[in-house]
Formats: C-alpha cells, sequence, structure tokens
C-alpha cells in the first residue's frame, strides 16, 4: 500500500475526512506505559493516524473485546531455513503475527553468491510482510569450509542502498574482528557508521569488547543469561532465540524484565515448517515468555519496539499516529492467538498474496556432487583413538570427545551399540569434489542413513549412516532431486524432500512442504534416532570448526579448532 500525502494523513487524524480503514471497538496495548487504550484505530495508507477516539472510514472491521498489539518483528533468521521461499515464508507467518523480518540470506549466499542476495532483495520488495535484508557477511564463513562461493567487500558494495537492505549481517567470524583480518576489516569499515549484526557465541572479556568496538550491535548467540547480561552491559542489544535447533528462551527468560526489555528482542533462528505449523513462530514465544513469568508488556515491548529500535526502524513498533499500520489483533495477551493481522495497512489473506508480484527463484541445479560408493565413506586411520562430535540437543554448539575405535582392515566402522554413527561431509559445489568423514555420538540412529544439502554454512552434502552402502545412496539421491532431505534403509528411499532451490528451498507451498517433514521425521523415527529435529540437528553438526574459548592472560581470545576430518 502505498504512503498517503501528507493532507491526507492529517484530515484523517482530524476526523475532517473518513478513515480508509477503521479498527473499532478493541483495545490497544500501549507497549510504552503497559497501558490498555480505548479507542479506534484509524488507519489512513499504510500509517496508523488516530488512536483513542472515534472515527468514521470507509471501510470499519469491528475488533470488539479484543487486544490489538503492535506487529511482531522477528529481528534476526535465515529464511532459507524455513524451506520455502520468502514468497511462501511471508504466506505461512505472516498470519501468525509476524509483519517484520529481519533475514540474512546467508545460506542462499554460501551456495551462489552474489545473486543468491539479490533474489532476496527483490522478494523483499514484493511481500506482504516487511522483510529487510542484512547484506551477508561471511560467505564462506570460515577458510576451513568449501562454500559455492565467495563474497568479499567490493561485491557488497553495489548492493548497499537498496530500499529492503538494512546493513550487514551476522559477524560469525568474531576471531577476524579482534585479530583485524584485513578481509573482515575492509566489510566493517564499509558499513561503519551502518547496522551491523553480531555473533559472538561465549565470547567475554576484553575479547568482547574489542568486538563490539568495531560498531557491532546485536547478539542472538547467548545461551546462559550470565553471558546476555555482559552483553547487555556492554551495550549490546540481547536478541533471546528461539528456534527449531538453536533453544535459548527458557536460560534467558529471567533475564527479561520490564527494565532491561528497551534493550532485548526476539528471533526464531531459524523454525523449520513443523514447528512454525505445529507450535507457532514469534506468537509461540510470546506465549511461552509470560507462562514463565515474564511481564507481559516487557515481552510484547521486545517483541515489536525494542526490535524496531534497535534496528533503526523508527516507523513502526506502536500503535501511534505517524507509525505504520502494523497490527496484530488477538484474543488475550498470554494467549497471543493472531485474529487478524496487518501490514503497512494491508490485511494478511489469500486476496493480499495473490496480487503479489512473484520473483522466480533462482538457484537451481546446484548439486554438482561427485557419485560416492560405499567406499567413499571409509575413515583412513592408524590409532584408536579417535576424536568425536558430541551433541547438546537444542543447541548448534557442541562437545568435542574422545572415543577409542578400533581400526578393522583399515577402517573404523560405525558402532550403534555406542552411538557412535559415521558423519560425512560431500563437497557438492563442483569445486573440488573432497569428502571428509568423523564421528558423531548423541544422533541415536541404529540402521540406515540420512542425508542432507542444508548442511551449515557451507551447504554440501552432510551425511550420518551407520550402513556404508545406504550412506551412498543417500547422498547420491540428493543429486538426483536437486538437493533436500533423504531417508535411507536397507537400500531403499523410505522418505525425501526435494529443495531445488539452491538445495536449500522448495518450490512448493508451505502445506506441502510441511506433509513431507512429517513423513520424513516418522521414518528417521523407524531408525531410533533419539533427535527431536534430526535434520536441523545434522545441519549444524557439519559445521566444520568447534570453537572452545579462553581468555588468555592478554584478555583475548585463544580459538581451538577441533577438525571433523579425520
Amino acid at each position: 500500500m502505498t504512503l498517503k500525502s501528507l493532507s491526507e494523513m492529517i484530515s484523517q487524524g482530524h476526523g475532517d475526512a473518513p478513515a480508509d480503514l477503521v479498527l473499532r471497538g478493541g483495545r490497544v496495548l500501549d507497549v510504552v506505559t503497559g497501558a490498555l487504550l480505548e479507542g479506534d484505530v484509524a488507519i489512513c495508507g499504510e500509517r496508523i493516524v488516530g488512536i483513542m477516539d472515534s472515527y468514521e472510514g470507509r471501510e470499519v472491521i469491528d475488533v470488539t473485546g479484543k487486544i490489538l498489539v503492535p506487529g511482531f518483528i522477528d529481528t534476526h533468521l535465515h529464511i532459507e531455513s524455513s524451506m520455502v521461499t520468502p514468497h511462501e515464508f511471508d504466506r505461512c507467518v505472516g498470519p501468525c503475527g509476524v509483519t517484520t523480518a529481519i533475514c540474512d540470506p546467508h545460506e542462499i549466499a554460501n551456495v551462489i553468491g552474489v545473486p543468491g542476495i539479490e533474489y532476496f532483495l527483490s522478494c523483499a520488495s514484493e511481500t506482504v510482510m516487511d522483510i529487510r535484508v542484512n547484506l551477508s557477511s561471511c560467505v564462506p564463513s570460515s577458510h576451513m569450509e568449501t562454500a559455492g562461493a565467495q563474497i568479499e567487500a567490493e561485491d557488497l558494495k553495489p548492493l548497499m542502498g537498496h530500499p529492503q537492505g538494512i546493513g550487514l549481517a551476522e559477524f560469525m567470524n568474531y576471531p577476524g574482528v579482534i585479530f583485524q583480518d584485513p578481509g573482515c576489516m575492509a566489510k566493517l569499515e564499509l558499513f561503519r557508521g551502518q547496522h551491523i549484526d553480531g555473533h559472538c557465541p561465549q565470547l567475554l572479556g576484553k575479547g568482547l569488547n574489542a568486538y563490539i568496538s568495531a560498531g557491532i550491535r546485536t547478539e542472538h548467540e547467548a545461551t546462559t543469561a550470565e553471558e546476555a547480561r555482559e552483553k547487555l552491559q556492554k551495550g549490546m542489544r540481547v536478541l533471546i532465540r528461539e528456534g527449531s535447533v538453536s533453544k535459548d528462551m527458557v536460560a534467558l527468560q529471567p533475564l527479561l524484565t520490564d527494565l532491561t526489555s528497551a534493550y532485548m528482542c526476539l528471533c526464531t533462528d531459524d523454525r523449520n515448517p513443523l514447528d512454525i505449523g505445529e507450535h507457532g513462530h514469534l506468537d509461540f514465544m510470546i506465549r511461552e515468555l509470560i507462562a514463565m513469568g515474564c511481564p507481559a508488556t516487557a515481552v510484547y515491548r521486545a517483541a515489536s519496539l525494542s526490535a524496531a529500535e534497535a534496528f533503526g526502524l523508527k516507523d513502526r513498533g506502536q500503535i501511534t499516529p505517524g507509525k505504520r499500520a502494523d497490527i496484530v489483533v488477538i484474543d488475550d495477551l498470554a494467549t497471543c492467538r493472531a485474529e487478524l493481522v496487518l501490514s503497512g495497512g494491508v490485511i494478511f489473506d489469500d486476496a493480499a498474496f495473490a496480487a503479489r508480484s512473484i520473483t522466480p527463484p533462482v538457484g537451481r541445479n546446484s548439486v554438482k556432487a561427485p557419485v560416492v560408493t560405499a567406499e567413499s565413506f571409509r575413515t583412513k586411520a592408524n590409532r584408536e583413538d579417535t576424536d568425536v562430535i558430541g551433541i547438546l540437543e537444542g543447541k548448534i554448539i557442541t562437545e568435542h570427545l574422545k572415543e577409542e575405535i578400533p581400526i578393522e582392515d583399515g577402517d573404523k566402522r560405525p558402532d550403534p551399540d555406542r552411538d557412535l554413527v559415521k558423519i560425512a561431509v560431500v563437497e557438492r559445489h563442483g569445486i573440488n569434489g573432497n569428502i571428509a568423514s568423523g564421528f558423531v555420538k548423541g544422533f541415536g540412529l541404529k540402521r540406515g542413513a540420512i542425508a542432507s544439502t542444508v548442511c551449515h554454512d557451507h551447504h554440501n552434502i552432510a551425511c550420518v549412516g551407520v550402513d556404508y552402502d545406504d550412506m551412498a545412496l543417500a547422498a547420491n539421491r540428493l543429486g538426483e532431486i536437486e538437493g533436500g532431505f533423504v531417508v535411507v534403509e536397507g537400500g531403499k528411499v523410505l522418505a525425501e524432500l526435494p529443495l531445488p532451490v539452491a538445495g536449500l528451498m522448495s518450490t512448493e507451498p508451505f502445506e506441502v512442504v510441511h506433509e513431507a517433514l512429517v513423513k520424513l521425521r516418522a521414518a528417521a523415527k523407524t531408525l531410533d534416532v533419539a533427535l527431536e529435529e534430526p535434520f536441523l540437528q545434522l545441519a549444524f553438526l557439519a559445521l566444520p570448526v568447534i570453537p572452545a574459548l579462553k581468555i588468555t592472560d592478554r584478555g583475548m581470545v585463544d580459538v581451538v579448532k577441533f577438525e571433523i576430518i579425520s
């Protein structure tokens, strides 16, 4: 919806002309004072022009007995991890009350580079929801990864200034910041004075001071209240994260109070279609935080006004005159069930979705992996002492374990009785064809194999299994379906979900993806997988480095790197 003239807005706000739309009979939550304000809400085009009074409108919607709250802002996510395109994300998440999503197209950028970011910027101009794009800062995320692209500061410069752009995305290479890597410094200098998103798990002390001094403003990786408190005290905006894999809400909930909520926000980073369909999105977080004892005003403030302020979006976050008409009509603050959602004055409904332009997807035929055989997964070794990745369910950080695994015929075999499962990464961008293998504990797999091209952050093929033939079938099948997820047992594909858009997103509607994931989860359970979200957990297990942080006597950070390559 276009912005109306100032004359029209003033006239409608003063009641001299009927408002374009009036929401009548509800109460407005003031996220500053916590009061519930009586009166109509008058809307002119995409802006609110009147509250706390009576208005006439060309269109009137009766919301008697309901509460109106500002639209929710997801302050950090990767839409690719919803496994649908930005337009389908808009359709499935907008009705949950999310009117602004601040995304980092980091995943698709690591597969196809700048064209992936350009695709997201184009889509963001078409959706009902206001999608804001942070330009991806770490492609690849680490020199140890073989990604499909490399993006330097000079590549980002032409993308700056796009109306849907908002800043530089999460700066994951925090050692590169602290020790002033030239490539990192070039990007930080390019965005100096603009928004720069943070990503610095477990970083404290002087290392954190140095990182923040680079102009980095936000942090979504805090996993304990103590860590989050220090980051708040040092001026960062802390984003409480509750995704499908990374679940930090319970740990950080005690820190969210009326006092701190002005500097805390909510984010998902990320939720898959199963969780969205069964539990919701930010509305789920709001319900849970209130149920855990957080003041309702503090929670809604963090979900709206605080988020808007943290990212410099001064035109939203409150239901007040002059702000964007981003409004969620709910039955009750505690239950947070969205009954009507407006984004910029547009109601999320089938008519609004049908009226959108659609940018064609990019990144087709991106899986260029070599054909693998059972022999590809043998672990060449001359010692039984073995590095093992230990899963911490609900976290993307992992443990560095040591296990004795016997060598049989020059190979270390999976041992499902000890929950020691083989993990392999197959390069799929057509660059070098490398295959790395190792072991993981905590997956619970007893039979077969599971494979995926959703493999952070490089998005090569990740495969776990106890049978090499099944692992080969799973990995090769991904090449045939242009990427996605596959579950295999006994030489047979039990379930699969093609994700042909860069091997990350489906071209199908959200409902189709949800149904396929239900079948995938059920198939994984037949292999005795113990994890609640095995596919997303697998995606993070393939990270090539597990940082263990220590503060040295110089107050800096030592990064102890653990490679999964045997």
